[in-house]
């Protein structure tokens, strides 16, 4: 269960953000001309924020469950003035802006140079419910994984040696691994080097990275000729495993995944929710290890 002070860590944390992104999206808002009524809601975007947060921290597998029987009743001191479920679920998805960028802002960490970089399926409903699947029909699609054929989305992230998610990005099912990286779009501030498995071989993708002053460092498929490599290199990508864990989390603790979904806009703040709720996790799956430049002896633990 949800400790006091973790609610308010958390609920201070996004009341922070909110007091700099209202005003900020206020003034970027076009006007028509025409006066609008702008009555202040009964809950506060802080609140409705950290709820929807905390949902993915509880171990409730059900928002309504959650939130009709934790919220209202444990958590009256924490949110005297409640709003019924529907209208919070409606609530809830019109502050996936907000939520977003406060994933974006306030919840990645830093670089190090030592980065692993892997993809994970979303499945959205079972394989067997494709063709009946309304909620998704025209935006997602069939793809393949390791463990077979999905529908659904993609989720790439990046992680540095402590565990902590430095940018991810959603995709078609379909699409390949390495197109995220060739766009650049979850490298804008990764140095050093990047550890990927051997789905992201590609000579191109190497040296494209290489110009940028990344080390792309793979696995090499049975019929591919051997190569050299650096002993930290070959530990390093031993513990390539450590961001499989994150996504066994992300989809079992903070559940990422699920298939009840009944919008895409509820899909999308359901993951962005998930991916916060990981980032306040006090223990996160990481790298130990020391190096001593006398012996120039690397230990991993």
């Amino acid at each position: 269960m949800i400790s006091k002070d973790k609610i308010t860590e958390i609920f201070c944390s996004i009341d922070e953000f909110c007091k700099v992104f209202e005003p900020a999206f206020q003034k970027k808002l076009i006007s028509d001309g025409k006066k609008q009524r702008n009555r202040a809601f009964k809950m506060s975007q802080s609140e409705i924020l950290t709820i929807t947060v905390l949902f993915h921290m509880s171990g409730y597998r059900t928002f309504k469950h959650f939130y009709l029987h934790f919220v209202k009743e444990h958590l009256r001191s924490e949110f005297p003035v409640t709003v019924s479920y529907n209208r919070f679920t409606e609530l809830m998805q019109s502050n996936m802006l907000p939520l977003v960028l406060y994933m974006k802002t306030c919840c990645l960490g830093k670089c190090t140079g030592i980065s692993f970089v892997d993809s994970t399926p979303l499945r959205v409903c079972k394989n067997k419910r494709i063709n009946a699947n309304k909620v998704f029909k025209g935006i997602a699609n069939v793809g393949r994984s390791t463990m077979g054929w999905f529908y659904g989305f993609k989720l790439h992230i990046v992680i540095n040696d402590k565990g902590e998610l430095l940018d991810f990005v959603i995709t078609q099912a379909n699409e390949d691994d390495r197109a995220p990286l060739k766009e650049g779009k979850v490298l804008k501030n990764i140095f050093g080097s990047l550890y990927a498995d051997k789905g992201y071989i590609s000579k191109d993708l190497l040296e494209m990275l290489f110009d940028q002053g990344l080390h792309l460092v793979t696995g090499i498929r049975n019929n591919m000729k051997n190569m050299l490599m650096d002993m930290r290199d070959k530990i390093l990508l031993r513990k390539r495993s450590v961001i499989e864990t994150i996504n066994d989390q992300l989809k079992n603790i903070c559940q990422a995944e699920h298939s009840r979904h009944r919008s895409f806009g509820n899909f999308l703040t359901n993951l962005v929710a998930s991916l916060i709720a990981y980032s306040f996790q006090e223990k996160k799956p990481g790298i130990k290890f020391e190096t001593e430049n006398t012996s120039q002896l690397t230990l991993f633990y």
